[in-house]
């Protein structure tokens, strides 16, 4: 181990992931070693490889739907296992013998946006890694190569006593796609089945986050994410002529109403103790400006970080909605669609994780906590799961055009994963997971949405 406390391997220590940057991919490990140390030393051995990777990744993005490609290549990049299919274009590969396993995630989707960092390997097709996927990615392979390496024992054992303290245990890589859209990747992953199949019993993953400085990761237990709703409003009046709007029933005002009304969901019906966020994202009514429209529609969402008051706040939004319109002489309708949970990190694995990086050496924030939503929320419904962010210096923020993390993101990142993965290895139980395809939650559907939205 290094003065810092970070692992370190043959050649030059990386000062921002302390993870070594030792020549070759792969190597096994030292003998004797710690098992969580020569992990921690594979790890070193596999990330200048799985820089490059990222850079490949970059340069090439796939959007939602279309992740065929960077799937083939991640899967040529992983070590051999057991692949699997899923949630359309996804897959799970298992690393390691039979028993409860360890699930880790990759997302493999980019956004429609168009890239503006300027780098040579920067992407040209209209696509663009914008929210750190390729980051993740190449992590999640580094880690996956390092723990075939040193070698994940069979967890079997019905006598969770009776294991080797010091065993890892089998690695569950989930490739999912489909993590930017609705209905979410995950979602499918879930409720394919495959999850209860490999016995998972945890669930880690782990963002890039620029709001937090290079060499700190948040590892917070208790929720640290929003659910997160989509509505849709449209308020019906009676268009006319602008110049008579005593003979019309203005829409357009009415929505603007019913914009002003609903923030005061936040400021005096939510309890101020519970993180509520109502947003109008975009907002559309008539095609000419002397005339007054028949009808204006909004679109936003819904956030919040508590499960009962998820529900109230749909019921109380479409009553202010349909009360506010009506106030004016329009009539209101009012689509919900349900989309991620409330992120809940398992506080067991954070707690552990949390010691096992600063045990390597990291500053660890057990505090962040945002409004941001992310369907690994769905793992949480069904098993433990730890959702780690990891800070990475950029000028750009997430979903940027100009946003773009350095290569020693992709240690950093992997160091996280690692630490995850040692926090719930070896596993709690012996004995077999619940059909975890049959635990999928309803998502918070509330009795005041006329009908699901499909916008």
């Amino acid at each position: 181990m290094s003065a810092n406390g970070r692992g370190t391997a043959a050649g030059t220590d990386n000062p921002k992931t302390g993870a070594g940057t030792g020549a070759g991919t792969g190597g096994g490990a030292e003998p004797g070693a710690e098992p969580r140390v020569a992990l921690l030393e594979a790890l070193g051995r596999e990330l200048p490889a799985a820089a490059a990777l990222r850079r490949e990744l970059h340069a090439l993005p796939r959007v939602s739907g279309q992740e065929e490609p960077t799937l083939k290549r991640v899967l040529d990049a992983l070590p051999e296992g057991a692949v699997e299919q899923v949630a359309g274009t996804g897959a799970v590969l298992r690393i390691g013998g039979a028993g409860p396993a360890v699930g880790m995630r990759g997302e493999l989707d980019a956004l429609p946006i168009a890239e503006q960092t300027g780098v040579p390997w920067a992407s040209v097709n209209g696509a663009m890694h914008a929210c750190g996927h390729d980051v993740h990615l190449a992590a999640v392979v580094a880690l996956a190569r390092a723990v075939a390496a040193t070698g994940a024992r069979d967890s079997h054992a019905a006598d969770v006593h009776a294991r080797d303290a010091d065993a890892l245990a089998p690695l569950l890589v989930v490739l999912q796609p489909r993590e930017e859209t609705f209905p979410s990747g995950a979602l499918d992953v879930v409720a394919s089945g495959v999850l209860g199949r490999h016995r998972v019993q945890a669930m880690i993953g782990a963002h890039v986050q620029p709001v937090l400085a290079g060499g700190t990761i948040a590892c917070a237990p208790g929720p640290v994410n929003a659910s997160a709703d989509e509505f849709r409003v449209t308020v019906r009046g009676a268009e006319g002529h602008a110049a008579y709007p005593h003979l019309t029933r203005d829409p357009v005002l009415a929505m603007a109403q019913v914009i002003v009304a609903a923030q005061q969901l936040v400021s005096r019906v939510a309890d101020p103790m519970v993180p509520t966020v109502v947003t109008f994202g975009t907002v559309n009514a008539g095609s000419t400006p002397n005339a007054v429209p028949g009808e204006a529609v909004a679109r936003g969402t819904l956030r919040t970080m508590s499960r009962k008051w998820r529900e109230r706040l749909h019921e109380r939004f479409a009553q202010v909605v349909e009360d506010t319109a009506r106030a004016y002489g329009c009539v209101a309708e009012v689509e919900i669609l349900p989309g991620e949970p409330i992120l809940v990190n398992d506080r067991a694995l954070a707690v552990r994780a949390g010691e096992r990086l600063r045990e390597q050496g990291w500053t660890v924030d057990d505090e962040l906590r945002s409004c941001g939503a992310d369907d690994f929320a769905r793992y949480g419904e069904v098993a433990p799961s730890l959702m780690m962010f990891v800070g990475v210096d950029t000028a750009a923020g997430l979903h940027s055009p100009g946003f773009l993390p350095d290569d020693d993101a992709v240690g950093a990142v992997a160091e996280a994963l690692l630490a995850g993965y040692l926090a719930a290895s070896p596993p709690s139980t012996g004995g077999p997971s619940p059909d975890l395809g049959e635990m999928v939650s309803s998502g918070g559907r509330s009795g005041r949405v006329v009908r699901p939205y499909e916008g």
